[in-house]
């Protein structure tokens, strides 16, 4: 792969993690610690939704940014012809 393509590869890849890390960060600290007292006036099955992001939605979300990031970098791979 030349120089600057394999540069702007990692970039992309570098901006994609960096963006769900970003997105990690708000629902992991941001909904569970400091936005709590906002989002327990709101109840989702019968508990306050500061408590169930803190217990039970943060996974589902950390799942779902797995499977945000194989398909993503599958598309960056096929984009600079670099998958398998």
């Amino acid at each position: 792969m030349e120089e600057q393509k394999a540069q702007a590869y990692w970039q992309e890849n570098i901006r994609t993690i960096m963006q769900l890390l970003v997105v990690w960060f708000i629902v992991s600290y941001g909904c569970g610690v400091l936005f709590v007292d906002l989002l327990d006036t709101i109840a989702f099955g019968g508990f306050k939704l500061g408590f169930w992001f803190a217990q039970q939605g943060s996974i589902y979300v950390f799942l779902i940014l797995i499977f945000v990031y194989a398909k993503r970098m599958n598309a960056i791979d096929e984009k600079y012809d670099v998958h398998e």
